[in-house]
């Protein structure tokens, strides 16, 4: 049974080692530097490729907490590991939710983030409605059961890109509350206030709380 995870008020289970490694789902190196030091050393965070799994797996389900469980349950039923996968979706109001669970691959299966990015500027061109979230969803599998935990950010798309840092949509999204993109902000205040922060943090909660 999949249950959502909404604070550190967990069930409470056991990890061999609390210093021992866990797999991230992902071959996005930004991805897991990110996650890496969210987590600040309560796991050892691991790519596919220290497993030797495929880095392109499979995303074909219709939803992002469906699709952030296909990834965990493909790397635990084939390799056998503790795992968290994350999915991520850029849903914009004005174009009734796109590109959504389509975001990595928007502008095509090349998942180029400028062409991504290029498409949405052109389809938002006369939008006067700017409304965008960031919507995660980390779906982890440990000691054989399913967790999920959302993080979203709320914001608003720019007319065009600004900033250097940061990866995927992050130029062109401005979180609400800031003057600047996602791509502008520092690593330290984008993670506090984006949805991957806001997820990885209850993950973190999560494990935590295991070794209580």
């Amino acid at each position: 049974m999949t249950q959502y995870i909404e604070s550190s008020d967990a069930p409470k289970s056991v990890i061999p080692n609390p210093q021992s490694a866990i797999v991230f789902a992902t071959g996005n190196p930004h991805k897991i530097r990110e996650v890496n030091e969210l987590l600040a050393g309560l796991l050892e965070v691991q790519g596919l490729a220290d497993i030797g799994c495929p880095l392109d797996l499979p995303e074909t389900s219709p939803t992002i907490p469906e699709n952030a469980l296909q990834k965990a349950r493909y790397v635990f039923e084939n390799y056998g590991v503790d795992c968290f996968s994350e999915d991520t979706g850029l849903e914009i109001e004005a174009l009734g939710g796109e590109p959504g669970v389509l975001s990595a691959r928007y502008a095509g299966e090349g998942k180029n983030s400028e062409d991504n990015m290029d498409l949405v500027l052109h389809k938002m061109a006369t939008e006067a409605n700017r409304k965008a979230r960031f919507y995660t969803v980390i779906a982890l599998i440990i000691n054989g059961e399913e967790h999920l935990f959302e993080g979203i950010a709320e914001g608003t798309i720019r007319q065009e890109k600004s900033g250097t840092d940061g990866f995927g949509y992050d130029p062109i999204f401005q979180p609400d509350g800031f003057g600047a993109t996602f791509a502008e902000l520092t690593k330290t205040e984008k993670n506090a206030i984006s949805h991957r922060g806001k997820a990885v943090r209850k993950l973190v909660d999560f494990l935590t709380s295991l070794n209580h």
